[in-house]
């Protein structure tokens, strides 16, 4: 063994793996919001309010957030504050996926801050929502930092009114303590949420890991019979291609119902038995296809690709994509082809959204098209071999024949 230079070399080669896949680990240790897109809408209509006249504390409001997330010299700011016109179309770029959360201050919000110096205070109010099915991760920190900010309204609240109340030198009464001591109602409400039986709202990204792992499987089974074939011509090859397409259809309808026939049986809520199999289905046969046409080409060769693929492109997908470094976001994210399945399957599970052939599942089956060409096209790329082996046919006919 010591004559060996292996023995010598392998401290380098676990090196080597081990820097590889530390690799995988750079997107979840630098987990930094970026441009989190949130809804902003101001319907106060203002109040006048003794010696100091008409204001408006949601435009302050409004103001004080826009100034506070551009303050920041050379970083991206974490949150992107878009202005929304009315709760409706909140709700609606909600359902959309357009925003990870709102704040909405509604039309009375100056008066009631200015009852607080009055004889009936009244406590102003803000809504909160915060789109759950989205990412658990990226809802978890939209929700800590709009109950950061409610706390910092409410200090500031409380100090104004403090110091309105000392300008006019207006003695507070019994009933004005317990207002000022929480002057501001923060309500805050989940929409699209994960529900209890959802592993946290990672039941998605949980159904990559096996379905990935079988459509390899699958291909590689598949790629090894036909391999073992020897063809006379291409039209052999072609009747081989079409059996692998159609055995990758019945594959996916194997894998897609039975991957949400365990996750049912193993107590992930499934709403939808048929949509979400069908969507799984459909992108089983899209991964299949992918795996069998690099395969074509490559050989067994091509394999690490898909390994690499599934220990790069795991972490990321439990990610929101403006956590992400740009990096990553621009040049990995946006390539990886399961993603389309984690999207997919947030829709269905969280959005109640119906399977249809829009949205992910179209991107899926244009995967599954361009897949299944380059596989034709592997038809194409053995010619000479069969018209020598043609060649070779003919000669022994014409030998038989004298």
């Amino acid at each position: 063994m010591l004559k060996n230079k292996l023995l010598f070399i392998s401290p380098l080669i676990v090196l080597l793996v081990i820097a590889l896949f530390g690799l995988t680990l750079i997107p979840s240790v630098q987990q930094k919001p970026k441009n989190l897109p949130m809804a902003l809408v101001n319907e106060d209509i203002g109040a006048v309010i003794p010696q100091q006249g008409k204001v408006n504390m949601g435009d302050t409001i409004t103001n004080m957030l826009k100034k506070n997330i551009t303050s920041t010299k050379g970083e991206v700011p974490p949150v992107k504050w878009i202005n929304v016109e009315s709760k409706e179309d909140v709700l609606k770029g909600l359902d959309n996926q357009e925003y990870y959360g709102a704040l909405i201050i509604p039309k009375n919000f100056s008066q009631k801050q200015s009852s607080l110096m009055t004889s009936k205070p009244e406590k102003p109010e803000i809504n909160i929502f915060i789109n759950q099915g989205m990412n658990p991760v990226a809802a978890n920190l939209v929700g800590q930092m709009l109950n950061t900010m409610g706390n910092h309204l409410k200090n500031g609240i409380q100090t104004q009114v403090l110091q309105g109340l000392e300008k006019q030198n207006i003695s507070l009464k019994p009933n004005q303590l317990t207002p000022l001591t929480d002057p501001l109602q923060v309500n805050v409400e989940n929409v699209n949420g994960v529900g209890t039986a959802s592993m946290n709202g990672n039941a998605p990204v949980a159904l990559f890991q096996p379905l990935w792992m079988s459509s390899i499987a699958g291909a590689v089974v598949i790629f090894f019979v036909a391999n073992k074939l020897n063809f006379v011509n291409q039209k052999q090859k072609l009747y081989t291609v079409l059996t692998q397409v159609i055995a990758g259809i019945i594959l996916g309808l194997v894998a897609g119902f039975g991957l949400t026939w365990v996750a049912d049986l193993l107590g992930v809520h499934i709403s939808k038995f048929v949509d979400i199999s069908l969507f799984l289905t459909i992108t089983y046969f899209a991964f299949f296809l992918l795996i069998t046409a690099v395969l074509s080409w490559l050989g067994i060769k091509g394999m690490p690709i898909f390994v690499l693929l599934l220990f790069f492109g795991a972490p990321l997908l439990s990610m929101a994509p403006e956590m992400m470094s740009t990096f990553y976001q621009d040049y990995i994210y946006s390539w990886l082809p399961m993603r389309f399945m984690v999207e997919g399957l947030r829709e269905l599970f969280f959005f109640h959204r119906d399977f249809s052939f829009s949205g992910p599942t179209s991107i899926l089956l244009w995967i599954s098209l361009g897949s299944f060409f380059i596989l034709l096209l592997s038809v194409l790329r053995v010619q000479g071999s069969y018209s020598k082996e043609s060649s070779y046919e003919d000669e022994e006919v014409r030998a038989t024949e004298r």
